[in-house]
Parts: structure tokens; C-alpha cells; sequence
């Protein structure tokens, strides 16, 4: 064990994020270990397509890019590189890892998490009685209409602390979760056992506060304009004790700011509940308490952990057919009336098979002041199960043939054009396996490891808490917009969003307590009023956190909504008119929301 926290430094949130990120962790603050989080569920869904075209791929080429430059640093300074951008091939970018520090001279041992792919092995797993039930349906997997192309369940951090107590400096993972990229070298660092489970609990929050990036550091945030040096936020760094609790920080040199807003943001961010779920620990958020221990440094503490479920989440993708979408501009007067007529001629005569989907953004001014004011986007997605139907649908076509027949006032951005190719449509199944049935190894230097399964128990339930009772309001109320009062984070898990509301204000929480009821949110939010809707709280954050299930269809990758995984639902929220207590408004008037 290590006495002094490891320092663990966040280079990537996701597939695409900022490529130098890498670069500037090494020329930031001295860490221990670098971590990269590549994957997600969407982004999951590209790989496998990726993959499907080449199997020799399927994992983040770019990576290569970034790490290379750096691999006689990383060796000098003895600091650990974690990632999970081995996406559908681990084993090949740890050999491409191999020889980039061949090629460069470098010797570093390159180990590689693999077991997570089973997608050979559902035929075998059905066989054996596993129903690999959908998690949201409970439906078995034999009841899907996709045939699956990718599969892989999620593993926790043991192999990766493993593989780091073997020698490895650099660990390269398939789907692993997110939270065990930090989980996997904390645990190596003070050398926990399986039952440490407040302090993993501890690590497990840390890791989901620092995966995404610059999310703990003022990326995506709702209070950004209070954030200094936004125009390149720096990437966040979890200093993690012995006992599980940590400090979020950043790199000094770096812009952005780690705040206990910015912090708890990223808390309440794609969770399902109080009762996070990890292969490791099952982690008690509700109470993790977060205090400001200096300019941004973060302390959370508090966070408890019983025994992990048997089984482990399984993402299933499937081909579902292809889509092809384009966007046109129609200009006032009478929008409604002139959408109608343009649906009924793009709709005309469609291909056997071909759907579409039309989607109206923007409204109108009364009496606009410029021509831009007075025009509203329709964006036109077709969708159907053979890419012939699409080609055949001719959609360019049919909206160029339309500009001398058709409504006045309607055109495309000609510098952009209409699209002509199809893109495949992957659908998403979260299936449910027992761990016992993965294989979890570790494979360094030709070696091969087992990683046995931490001990388990069924889960306790999420909470279940009361709909408040009426909130009395002493003086006068305004109606104003959420988001002058409260921050939002939304996201996605799956075919449900999440929010979280919360209140940087002690004495604006019962207010908040009480007006976001379900029944309000069903008013506020009208895409969701007839939704299933859990809603939690969370008193030692002062936040309200919902889950939204089946708003985005079967998942992020499938699903026919402009904000496919739902990122924007908080703003949504946060821009909706409430009453609000006059004294609670005092205070804040001309920001938007409160420091």
C-alpha cells in the first residue's frame, strides 16, 4: 500500500475529444497514471461498424497519434497509461503500441484487458439458459429482431490492477466501464482487496467525476459563463487516498475551473439512481458529500459501497437497417401550412419499406427583424431495412425537384448540398449476464492471467422517494426561467435520458425540492408526459435527479430525435418558465444562474 494518493489524470472523454489532450496532460502537472476514456454507448456503435469492415481495426487509431510522441516521457517518468480505446481489438493496439515503442526505441511493457467481446459466444450463453433479457424490457434476447454484429460486457478495473501489478505500463482495454479505468490503478496504488468496498465505492466516484474530461472542469456546464480560460478548458485529475476518498483537481496551467457545481454536474450525469451499479462495487451516491478544499480543488467523501451484482451489463448492437437524412429551410408565413404541402410531396409514391421522419426546428418571430427570423429548419430523415430502398427513395432528388413546384420560400444551404448516401442504423440491446460466464484476462508478455469475479449479492433496490408535498411560498413569486435559479446535466443510458437539478444555494433547495415534482416535469417537459419517470433526490447535493425512460427509443444509435442521446434535455429544462420565491431571485438578477 501507498501512503500518498494517486494522482490519475483524465486525457480523454470520449471518442473524438480534443486530440492534444494527451499532450498537454504530459506537459502538465506531474500524475501518476494517464487515463483515457474513449467509449460509449453511441460511440460503441460506430467502432462496430468500423470494425465490421475491417477486423483488424475496430479500436482508436488515433490514439496511436497521440500516445507515440510521448512514449520516451512516459518511460522516463515511470507514469502508467490506462485506456479503453481498444474498443473491439485490444490485442491489436497493444501490438501496434509494441511497435511504436520498438520503432522509437522505448522499452515498455504493453498489456492488454480482453474477454469483454462475446459476441461468438450468445449462441453458446442462450443455449446454457442465460435469456440475456433487455435491462428496460426484460424481454430475452431471442426476441430481437437485429441479428447482433457486436457484443460486449461490461468488466471492472481488477484486470487492469493486475495487469499494473505485473509490470505493465500501459494497459489497453476493450469495454471496460468507464469508472474502472480509474478504479483498476487506484485499487494496484494502495493494494485494496475485493471487500474494500467504501473504498472502492470512493474510487468508483471519482472515476465516473473525471471520465468524461473536461466535463468536471466546466465543459458542457450550465453555469459556463462564470468559468474562466472556457476556450480550452484543461482536463481534469482525481488524487485518490487510501481510504477511497479524493480531491478533483486540474492541471494548473490549464484553463477551465473545478468547482462543487462543476463537480456535482458530472455526479448526477447518466446515472439511473442513487444505487450505482459497477462490476466492482456497487456504490451508495446518495451519500457522497463534496466540499471545496481550495481554488479548484474539490474534496468528495462520504461515498459508501456494498457487494457488486452477479451479473455485468452486455451492450448488443445490431444492424437495424440504414438511414439517410436532409435538412431544408422553409420561411414564413404560414409554416405549418407549407411543411404540410412539402410532406405530402416527399411522401409521394415512397419505395416499399422506406419510412420518414420530419422533424420542425425553430419558430417563427411575429415581426422578424432580419430574413433569418423569419425561417425555421425541417430536417427529413428516411429510414428502412435495405440500403436499395434509400437509393431508390432518391431523397436529394426528390427535394431538388421540388424548387419550382412546391412552396414558395423553401430552399437548402447549397454550400453544404443534400446527402445521397445511406448510413447504416445500429440498433442497441443492454442485455444482463452473470459475470461468472465472462472470461476476464489479462495477457502481458505472452501470459495470460485470469481475473476471477469479485464477490457478489443481489443489489438493494433504488430508493423510493415520496412526490413532495406543496410548496408554501412566503412573499411574492415571479415567473421566471428554471435555469435562472438551478444548473441541469442530461444524458443518455441506453433508450433512457437522465437529468439532475440542482441548486448552488442551500436556501433555494426546498423551493427546487418541491416545485420539480413528476407531475411538473411531465408539464414542463410534454415529450415525456407520457413516459415512465422515476424521480430520486439527492438532499446533500440539493439536487432532483429523473429518469426518463424510453425518450430516446432503444438507444442513442437508433433512435430517429435530432439529439439523439439527449445531451440537450437539461437546457431544454432549465429554459422552461417556473414560479419562483422573489428573494430567491433578488440575488441573481442579470446572471443567469448563480456562482
Amino acid at each position: 500500500m501507498t501512503e500518498r494518493p494517486i494522482r490519475i489524470a483524465n486525457f480523454s472523454g470520449y471518442l473524438g475529444d480534443r486530440y492534444t489532450a494527451f499532450a498537454e496532460a504530459m506537459a502538465g502537472d506531474a500524475v501518476d497514471v494517464l487515463m483515457g476514456d474513449y467509449l460509449a454507448e453511441i460511440t460503441l456503435a460506430a467502432l462496430a461498424a468500423r470494425n465490421q469492415q475491417d477486423s483488424t481495426k475496430g479500436y482508436v487509431e488515433y490514439f496511436l497519434g497521440q500516445l507515440g510522441p510521448h512514449l520516451g516521457a512516459i518511460a522516463e517518468r515511470g507514469v502508467k497509461v490506462v485506456t479503453n480505446a481498444g474498443g473491439f481489438n485490444p490485442a491489436g493496439l497493444a501490438d501496434a503500441v509494441r511497435g511504436l515503442a520498438a520503432e522509437a526505441g522505448v522499452n515498455l511493457r504493453v498489456a492488454h484487458v480482453e474477454g469483454d467481446n462475446v459476441l461468438l459466444a450468445l449462441p453458446g450463453y442462450q443455449h446454457a439458459g442465460h435469456r440475456l433479457e433487455n435491462l428496460d424490457t426484460g424481454q430475452p434476447l431471442s426476441s430481437w429482431h437485429a441479428e447482433p454484429v457486436a457484443a460486449n460486457a461490461y468488466l471492472g478495473g481488477w484486470g487492469i490492477a493486475a495487469a499494473l501489478a505485473e509490470g505493465a505500463d500501459i494497459v489497453v482495454c476493450g469495454r471496460v466501464t468507464d469508472a474502472s479505468l480509474t478504479v483498476g490503478p487506484a485499487a494496484w496504488w494502495h493494494g485494496w482487496s475485493r471487500d474494500d468496498w467504501d473504498a472502492l465505492a470512493g474510487a468508483v466516484t471519482a472515476g465516473h467525476v473525471i471520465e468524461c474530461g473536461a466535463h468536471a472542469t466546466g465543459g458542457n456546464f450550465s453555469g459556463y459563463t462564470t468559468i474562466p480560460g472556457l476556450l480550452a478548458p484543461g482536463f481534469p485529475i482525481a488524487e485518490i487516498a487510501a481510504d477511497g476518498s479524493s480531491v478533483i483537481t486540474k492541471h494548473s496551467r490549464d484553463g477551465g475551473a473545478v468547482t462543487v457545481d462543476t463537480v456535482t454536474a458530472q455526479l448526477v450525469y447518466e446515472i439511473q439512481g442513487p444505487r450505482y451499479l459497477n462490476p466492482d462495487v456497487t456504490v451508495h451516491l446518495d451519500t457522497v458529500e463534496l466540499m471545496r478544499v481550495g481554488p479548484d480543488r474539490v474534496r468528495v467523501s462520504g461515498a459508501t459501497g456494498t457487494p457488486p451484482p452477479p451479473t455485468t451489463k452486455v451492450a448488443v448492437f445490431g444492424m437495424l437497417g440504414y438511414q439517410l437524412v436532409n435538412t431544408v429551410f422553409v420561411t414564413a408565413p404560414d409554416v405549418d401550412a407549407k411543411i404540410d404541402l412539402l410532406r405530402a410531396q416527399i411522401g409521394r409514391g415512397l419505395p416499399d419499406g422506406v419510412e420518414l421522419d420530419f422533424t420542425r426546428i425553430g419558430t417563427v418571430a411575429a415581426d422578424p427583424d432580419i430574413q433569418w427570423d423569419a425561417t425555421v429548419a425541417l430536417r427529413i430523415m428516411a429510414t428502412a431495412r435495405d440500403r436499395a430502398s434509400l437509393e431508390k427513395l432518391g431523397l436529394p432528388g426528390r427535394l431538388l425537384g421540388l424548387y419550382l413546384q412546391s412552396i414558395p420560400g423553401f430552399y437548402h444551404d447549397g454550400a453544404a448540398g443534400l446527402p445521397g448516401s445511406p448510413r447504416r442504423r445500429i440498433d442497441y440491446w443492454p442485455a444482463l449476464l452473470p459475470m461468472s460466464a465472462v472470461e476476464h484476462r489479462v495477457v502481458l508478455d505472452a501470459r495470460v492471467l485470469t481475473v476471477e469475479p469479485s464477490p457478489s449479492a443481489q443489489p438493494p433496490p433504488q430508493p423510493v422517494h415520496p412526490e413532495p408535498a406543496e410548496y408554501v411560498v412566503e412573499g411574492p413569486v415571479r415567473r421566471a426561467p428554471l435555469g435562472t435559479i438551478a444548473h441541469a446535466r442530461s444524458g443518455d443510458k441506453g433508450g433512457n435520458a437522465n437529468v439532475g437539478v440542482w441548486v448552488a444555494d442551500e436556501r433555494a433547495w426546498p423551493w427546487l425540492r418541491a416545485t420539480l415534482s413528476t407531475a411538473e416535469l411531465r408539464r414542463l417537459l410534454p415529450e415525456a408526459k407520457d413516459l415512465d419517470i422515476v424521480r430520486h433526490e439527492f438532499p446533500h447535493l440539493r439536487a432532483v435527479h429523473f429518469v426518463l425512460r424510453g425518450l430516446l427509443g432503444t438507444g442513442g444509435s437508433a433512435n430517429l430525435r435530432v439529439d439523439q442521446a439527449g445531451k440537450a434535455v437539461g437546457e431544454y429544462l432549465r429554459a422552461k418558465h417556473v414560479l419562483v420565491p422573489e428573494h430567491l431571485l433578488q440575488r441573481r438578477e442579470g446572471t443567469h444562474v448563480a456562482d
